[in-house]
């Protein structure tokens, strides 16, 4: 029975790994898309979240088959519950990355490329949070969770500088407002992104310690 366990973890592990990897192109299309005002690949990049969707509730009930056949013991069983809240982050940052690109054929016609700033910055940073939360996962790496949720900070300083440059802008040429506001909406897309990051940073460290957000809960 526990060798059996021990092999739906490792698929669980591969199947985390594929929507993570997925989540990583979604992101990339829109950022491409938007850099290059590619319609067609924004286009594709917002379908593609279908396709996450459906990896999410694969990976639900796989988790869900887990609890019911395998009977986990304690550490399996924050092991398993942390898979299940991790792909809830995981969706949502799938959902954001759909809404840059539902943006960008909003303001395709524009010429908004100019006020781009330090959103492929701010972008290329989201993606390495992603990439080492769900690795901490995987590897049971606490101490690469915790730089996850150290590096938000990072994040976090990117969108104000945005924010702030694009403020700027708004106030000093009307004529540019609107497309300013459309990047400041992308930029705190990415700084959402940012945070379910660090939420399944914060899940990776509960499937070690049962301990969230500071609180012991399991």
């Amino acid at each position: 029975m526990r060798e059996t366990f021990i092999h739906e973890i490792e698929d669980l592990n591969d199947d985390l790994i594929m929507m993570g990897s997925m989540i990583e192109s979604a992101i990339s299309k829109a950022v491409e898309a938007l850099t290059n005002k590619d319609v067609d690949l924004a286009q594709e990049a917002i379908e593609f979240d279908n396709q996450i969707d459906n990896k999410e509730k694969e990976i639900e009930s796989r988790c869900i088959a887990l609890l019911v056949q395998q009977q986990p013991v304690a550490s399996d069983l924050r092991l398993v519950t942390a898979a299940i809240k991790m792909i809830t982050d995981m969706e949502r940052i799938g959902d954001h990355a759909a809404d840059i690109s539902e943006i960008m054929l909003i303001i395709a016609d524009s010429d908004y490329t100019s006020h781009m700033s330090k959103i492929p910055e701010i972008a290329k940073a989201t993606i390495k949070m992603l990439n080492d939360s769900v690795n901490a996962f995987v590897s049971r790496d606490r101490k690469l969770a915790k730089s996850v949720q150290k590096y938000d900070d990072v994040v976090d300083e990117l969108f104000v500088d945005i924010k702030a440059e694009l403020t700027e802008l708004i106030r000093s040429d009307l004529e540019e407002s609107n497309q300013a506001v459309d990047m400041i909406m992308i930029a705190k897309y990415f700084e959402r992104i940012g945070d379910h990051a660090v939420n399944i940073a914060e899940w990776v460290e509960f499937s070690q310690t049962g301990m969230y957000k500071g609180t012991n809960i399991m």
